[in-house]
């Protein structure tokens, strides 16, 4: 029998959602597989049945983990890296590329450079003249702008300005989730995610169908509130084109493959009249009741059991 430690919990911003993707895992694992639930507390102290323990004493009998963290500490490489030199096995993407994934600016240089089209934005760090910089990108920047931590996941922290006092606020609440702020050019059009699963259905890279994500009338985009409420309207398959439809999971391979990548994904765009641009890619998709990964692989008749254990086996065969 397999034993299987499934991290959830953790130090961010979305500590409730991973506590909620750490239920669907340890609710869907083969009976091949004993679970180990290992709660990761907001202090970052993580625990055992209650018991306080260190990551090498709650890991010391375990063969894989199930990494069903999210945001900081579960997909910016530093559990990796902890994962790495206790020397177990984990799902999910290594250090350097969840790195990598979770910072959206060096994201998008790097997609970039592989001809994949993003949204024009600038950086904005905390410095001695941020109020002067904060003017200085609001007047040159076309509005309406999205503001954004530059790493954080699940639309943390993002809002939409039309306005300089709205611009402002926005700069400042994303400065509370993250020490580097993205201003980002709003583009226009249908959003869509498209998930990638490694090794699956005798695919190297097996693309799922595009998701189309409707918010509700009176939400501009996809925001926290909408992914979670579950108040948004998925379609899946979207209503894409053949070609657009093609085009995006061409897309969704490319990030995966271009931020190096493994096991699973899901990348998010917007379909805008002219062109479709990447938005992010997230390392580790939420598994809740609300999770548009699930939802894409009900959509090709894979449930949550048979995709866990694909993506264990992934993982302890490595």
């Amino acid at each position: 029998m397999r034993v299987v430690a499934v991290l959830r919990g953790g130090v961010g911003d979305e500590h409730e959602v991973s506590l909620k993707t750490g239920a669907t895992v340890l609710q869907n694992l083969s009976e091949k597989d004993r679970a180990v639930d290992v709660f990761i507390g907001r202090d970052g102290m993580w625990h055992v049945r209650g018991v306080p323990k260190t990551p090498e004493q709650a890991l010391a009998a375990v063969d894989v983990v199930f990494n069903a963290l999210h945001g900081q500490y579960g997909e910016d490489g530093e559990v990796q890296r902890m994962l790495d030199r206790i020397g177990i096995p984990y799902t999910g993407s290594g250090a350097l590329s969840s790195a990598l994934a979770m910072n959206k600016a060096l994201a998008k240089e790097t997609l970039e450079r592989h001809g994949v089209r993003t949204a024009n934005s600038v950086r904005l760090s905390v410095t001695p003249d941020l109020e002067d910089g904060i003017v200085r990108v609001f007047r040159s920047f076309p509005q309406p702008c999205v503001v954004k931590p530059l790493g954080s996941g699940s639309s943390v922290g993002v809002s939409l300005a039309k306005s300089f006092d709205e611009f402002k606020d926005g700069v400042k609440k994303a400065f509370s989730h993250s020490k580097e702020v993205l201003v980002e050019q709003f583009i226009k059009g249908k959003e869509a995610t498209v998930g990638i699963v490694n090794r699956f259905r005798d695919q190297e890279y097996y693309k799922l169908p595009p998701v189309e994500i409707i918010p509700k009338p009176d939400c501009v985009f996809f925001d926290y509130d909408a992914k979670y409420s579950g108040e948004s309207e998925e379609r899946c398959p979207g209503n894409f084109s053949a070609s657009e439809a093609q085009e995006l999971q061409r897309l969704a391979h490319l990030a995966h493959e271009g931020l190096g990548l493994r096991h699973y994904s899901r990348s998010d765009f917007i379909v805008a009249p002219d062109s479709i641009y990447f938005l992010e890619t997230n390392t580790l998709p939420d598994l809740t009741d609300q999770s548009l990964m699930l939802k894409s692989l009900a959509a090709v008749g894979v449930g949550a059991p048979e995709f866990l254990d694909h993506m264990l086996n992934l993982a302890y065969e490595k």
